[in-house]
């Protein structure tokens, strides 16, 4: 299941993007999946959303991260997190050059690409070629197969989409996260997809997938897209993911009436406007901006799950209209003071790690009659930094209902 932050781990609640990908160029044909919830293969995130909370962080003798992990159904909470050892197609995605174009490194193709899946079922309803530095779609020869629902190239050198009208009257999910695409093109006869993944890629504008109707799920994760735009025409898109790019403003949402999750992690944004017109809005994660005011969201009341650590917050006074907030990440801000909180009553998790709330007389009368609070982190703040040893103990006279008081449980 963090003004601009390094991005040392995904903006508490936390997300790690493992290298699992295969050492050696190879195919991959099984669906080993789980039946309804996040995607194994090479595609390593779940396949219906789900949030995931853990906590690997060491207590006794290491250092202590801010907040523990969270993942969504495709294992991103928008924050940059990559595994030391890990190796993209695409490194150029740690940097931020203005343009970078003229500098993209081609992908060293494979002298028998065109073969790679000469042993594969042509009655197959899933092709999965990963880390096997595919160049050109086209040499696939993707016409051999007619029944592909879903076609994973993550980790590759693809730089143009094509060769993939042969599968349009089947293809629903396309996933092409971590090549070198700088534009939207070649999607025209796609009508049927339902889940576009295009993140780790070099592209810069949301252009030429209005006519994608039927879209459920969408990501542009960390690409250099500056402006929210061209939305229109997606009645059923749920979920919209643009963590890790350059977008300034919350715009051009209104035509999303169907959108239940909004992840912009790690972006430049400096306000909560822009979301009245989510009418089923129910998590937002916007860690990592520039946000300082909590009362535009008086505009989406249904909200349920909130992630917005390192920010520049000081008050949670506007957060009373958002009364049906289950999950509340807070984490790296500036709060000092838990008492706007008090209208929460269907509270369950509240991630308050690293601000400045230093009364415990004031937690327990804001938050004691809140039946259903199971975990609270108030770690790295005032009442726990002056007094450590007593400070678990504290939290549990003040709060008898919780089970978890950061990474322990207190309960079984």
């Amino acid at each position: 299941m963090p003004g601009p932050v390094e991005d040392e781990r995904p903006t508490s609640p936390h997300v790690e993007l493992a290298d699992d990908r295969p050492k050696s160029p190879h195919v991959e044909l099984a669906d080993d999946r789980p039946p309804s919830p996040h995607v194994e293969l090479a595609d390593d995130r779940p396949k219906s959303p789900h949030i995931e909370l853990r906590d690997d962080r060491p207590h006794e003798n290491g250092e202590e991260k801010s907040s523990p992990g969270m993942r969504n159904s495709k294992g991103w909470d928008g924050k940059l997190r990559v595994d030391r050892t890990a190796v993209l197609a695409n490194p150029e995605i740690f940097s931020d050059p203005e343009s970078d174009d003229e500098n993209v490194h081609r992908g060293e193709q494979l002298p028998a690409d065109e073969d790679l899946l000469d042993d594969e079922d042509p009655e197959t309803d899933e092709i999965i070629v990963s880390h096997a530095r595919v160049e050109s779609i086209s040499a696939l020869r993707l016409e051999r197969f007619c029944h592909v629902a879903r076609l994973c190239l993550r980790q590759n050198s693809i730089q143009h989409i094509e060769g993939l009208s042969a599968l349009a009257e089947t293809l629903q999910d396309l996933d092409l996260y971590d090549n070198l695409i700088t534009r939207v093109r070649g999607l025209e006869a796609l009508t049927h997809l339902t889940h576009l993944d295009l993140s780790f890629n070099k592209i810069r504008h949301i252009r030429n997938i209005d006519h994608l109707t039927e879209l459920k799920e969408l990501y542009f994760v960390a690409n250099k897209i500056s402006r929210i735009e061209n939305l229109e025409g997606h009645p059923h898109l749920t979920c919209l993911e643009l963590g890790s790019n350059r977008i300034r403003t919350l715009e051009n949402l209104e035509p999303l009436q169907n959108l239940e999750e909004l992840w912009v992690a790690k972006n430049k944004i400096t306000s909560l406007s822009g979301l009245a017109g989510l009418p089923r809005l129910r998590l937002l994660s916007i860690q990592s901006n520039r946000i300082r005011d909590l009362a535009p969201l008086a505009d989406v009341p249904q909200l349920e799950e909130l992630y917005i650590s390192h920010n520049a917050i000081e008050d949670l006074t506007g957060l009373a209209s958002n009364k049906k907030l289950r999950v509340l990440e807070i984490s790296n801000n500036a709060v000092s003071s838990v008492a706007g909180l008090a209208p929460l009553d269907l509270l369950e998790e509240l991630w308050a790690s690293y601000n400045q709330i230093d009364d415990f007389a004031e937690v327990e009368r804001t938050l004691r009659d809140k039946a259903n609070l199971t975990t609270v982190y108030f770690e790295g703040n005032p009442l726990q930094l002056r007094g450590p040893a007593v400070y678990r103990n504290k939290v549990r006279l003040a709060l008898p209902q919780v089970s978890q008081i950061d990474a322990t449980y207190v309960k079984t």
